[in-house]
């Protein structure tokens, strides 16, 4: 029994897990535009991402891992290009592998939540202009029901596509992402309006195969907080570039709608609206911006982390800006009016030498908890990740893992954070010693 008294209790059933995905776990994914991304030497690393985590020959020995944690949840993604690898070919190897990874977790006590796309998709179709292409929607919508078809009876919890902000806004504004333009502001728009549609479609064809199906997508929150709150030009900047990164697909589930002028790209939304079972939130950190009018590509604002702050391995900043757990509550704060599950689909740190992610843990269930407190349905945490991996065009160079990697021999070594979030696991709850220890963040 857990002493109520000496403890953050959670919900009973709250879901404790970790988030993965296709491309940077299941190794070899040879099929799919990161694939052909990285033989164009666009890693920034040099890196490979080779056998990955070995996922597709073993994922189950990494599934013993999360259980033997005391976990009860993992998020995973398929790999669309395994699984249609040419237009309309489907593979039954493929699609039999799937059922073993699932039926693997439901064995173990480890309930699945499965993306249907983690920004990776065929090579074909990109080549045929992925979801700019005038018949994108229906393909996604002829994979999801395929997908329903086939492994309906091992998942009902779907998450239809992983941060569709960060997809189109690194593939079409930064360059970082294939296709790897930069400055093209009407391409990320239009992307992004055409994910909605595709979203939506997705979400109606899984229902229709799947009546109780619980279905979403997951959305990348960064926080944009003035750097001289007093100032109306900080403050407007960074409402600017909140609005902009954060809210175009939330706006069209939730309102089916954009905002102005946006909405002069993105066209009518209105099929959009309502198309969520919940809602999923990834967190990782803060910015502060102060104007600058030399960086129209940026909106006008200058992106930075104060010195001294909570910061991951050399290079994250650039990425993921202060370390900002805090940001879970007031992210779930935005949104739970709406009166939806909420689910925190990814949070973490890339931190080789463990020095934040015990502390980035135990602050995230304490901001977890207060929103619970303040009335937030609040269901799970999926912490990102399990083990290293592949971390996109950073290569091998960021360290999210509970367990590290050495990607050349496989090996696994567990570190003390995952005892940390083993602990908070098992007890459905973070002890108020587990909080006076890691109150206070390691800085600089």
């Amino acid at each position: 029994m857990v002493d109520q008294s000496a403890t953050l209790a959670f919900p009973a059933g709250f879901r404790w897990g970790v988030a993965t995905s296709s491309h940077q776990c299941e190794g070899d994914t040879t099929n799919n535009q990161w694939w052909d991304w990285e033989q164009a030497g666009h890693i920034k690393t040099g890196d490979h991402v080779g056998k990955a985590c070995d996922w597709w020959a073993n994922a189950e020995a990494d599934f013993d891992r999360a259980q033997a944690l005391g976990l009860n949840a993992l998020r995973l993604a398929l790999e669309w290009s395994r699984i249609e690898p040419q237009p309309g070919a489907w593979d039954a190897t493929a699609i039999a592998r799937y059922r073993q990874m699932l039926r693997a977790l439901r064995e173990r006590g480890l309930e699945p939540l499965v993306t249907l796309h983690h920004f990776t998709h065929p090579l074909w179709f990109e080549q045929s202009g992925a979801f700019l292409a005038s018949d994108a929607v229906g393909l996604f919508t002829r994979y999801a029901e395929r997908v329903v078809q086939e492994l309906g009876d091992l998942c009902d919890f779907w998450c239809t596509i992983n941060e569709p902000n960060v997809y189109c806004t690194f593939g079409y504004q930064i360059g970082d992402f294939p296709p790897g333009r930069r400055g093209d502001v009407r391409a990320t728009v239009r992307a992004q309006a055409a994910l909605a549609h595709a979203h939506a479609a997705a979400y109606r064809a899984i229902h229709r195969l799947q009546p109780a199906a619980r279905v979403g997508w997951a959305q990348h929150y960064n926080i944009f907080d003035p750097a001289n709150p007093t100032n109306p030009l900080d403050r407007l900047v960074a409402h600017i570039q909140d609005d902009a990164f954060n809210e175009f697909f939330p706006r069209a589930v939730f309102a089916g709608d954009a905002s102005f002028p946006t909405r002069l790209l993105a066209g009518d939304l209105s099929d959009v609206r309502g198309t969520f079972d919940y809602i999923a939130l990834n967190c990782y950190g803060r910015d502060l911006v102060r104007c600058d009018p030399r960086l129209p590509l940026e909106l006008f604002g200058r992106r930075f982390a104060p010195p001294g702050v909570p910061q991951g391995d050399i290079g994250v900043g650039e990425l993921y800006g202060e370390i900002y757990p805090a940001g879970i509550g007031r992210v779930i704060d935005r949104v739970r009016h709406l009166g939806k599950p909420i689910y925190i689909t990814e949070n973490g740190v890339a931190d080789r030498e463990d020095r934040l992610r015990p502390w980035v843990i135990a602050e995230a269930a304490r901001a977890m908890h207060a929103a619970i407190a303040r009335g937030a349905d609040v269901r799970g945490y999926y912490h990102w990740s399990l083990v290293d991996n592949f971390e996109w065009a950073e290569g091998w160079g960021m360290r999210f893992g509970l367990f590290g990697l050495d990607p050349t021999t496989q090996a696994r070594t567990a570190r003390p954070s995952a005892g940390l979030y083993a602990a908070i696991a098992r007890a459905n709850a973070l002890t108020l010693a587990m909080l006076a220890h890691y109150v206070t963040a390691p800085v600089p």
